[in-house]
């Protein structure tokens, strides 16, 4: 099934693919650079599959050439201070941090600058063997404006992620697997099903239990650790509460499947 934006090329391309929604960045005639309404579009998508009792998990992807090669630069060039205070335009990044449901990034070719960015918005990242990552806004005259200082900094520490943006060095699949970025690799000929497939086990887990786990992993970085413990806690008794709670832990102890409901 796929949606679009009733345009013959819309920017976001959606499908459901079980209980997985798949958002895709469809701007290949600029190498899926993000514009203002880009970033909007992807925030609709996340946010509409994110009120979709049908789906459990979300994948967000470019397609196997590229993820997106940062920012379109015609639209930001003009840009003065005023415009970036008074009409807040970076706010719009904000829309995809507070969606509940797991969301996996699928990259392959160029995550560079916002599109950097917006793989370290998401949950879980997924890189084909192709993938490159880099902040090179600097070369531009500018900084990381949508969380790249913030999140790559407890991505890969303070030597590596100084160095990405300071520098403009690249990171390879590899090296980001090994520096803590993204969490697999897959030759890119399947990078894209492998996500999914990771995306439907999860999506097939209690869910309620999902999204208390991505809550509580996502305020780590926010509390100190007396804090995060009794906020982890008070979620852990929450969910005895929960119908999938009790199945859970019965299967486990009869040595069955459980059967999970998401109550």
């Amino acid at each position: 099934m796929t949606r679009s934006e009733g345009r013959e090329e819309p920017d976001v391309l959606t499908s459901i693919d079980g209980s997985v929604g798949i958002v895709t960045i469809n701007r290949r005639h600029a190498l899926n650079a993000m514009n203002y309404a880009a970033i909007e579009k992807i925030a609709d998508a996340l946010e509409a599959f994110d009120q979709d009792p049908q789906v459990r998990a979300i994948v967000l992807t470019g397609g196997k050439e590229v993820f997106a090669a940062g920012a379109d630069i015609r639209e930001f060039e003009s840009g003065t201070i005023q415009e970036m205070v008074l009409e807040r335009k970076m706010l719009r990044w904000d829309r995809i941090r507070r969606v509940a449901k797991p969301i996996l990034a699928a990259v392959s070719g160029y995550a560079l600058g916002g599109g950097c960015e917006l793989a370290l918005a998401c949950d879980i990242v997924v890189a084909s063997d192709t993938a490159v990552f880099a902040q090179p806004e600097v070369n531009l005259g500018v900084i990381p404006g949508a969380g790249g200082t913030q999140r790559l900094i407890r991505a890969v520490g303070k030597a590596v992620a100084m160095d990405m943006i300071l520098s403009a060095r690249r990171l390879s699949a590899q090296e980001a697997l090994q520096r803590g970025l993204v969490s697999r690799v897959y030759p890119v000929d399947r990078f894209f099903e492998e996500t999914v497939g990771l995306a439907k086990e999860i999506a097939a887990k209690p869910h309620l239990a999902v999204l208390m786990a991505k809550d509580c992993v996502t305020r780590a970085p926010d509390m100190n650790l007396d804090s995060g413990l009794d906020y982890e806690r008070k979620l852990f008794y929450l969910l005895f509460g929960t119908e999938d709670q009790k199945e859970g832990m019965k299967a486990f102890r009869e040595r069955r499947p459980p059967e999970f409901k998401g109550r």
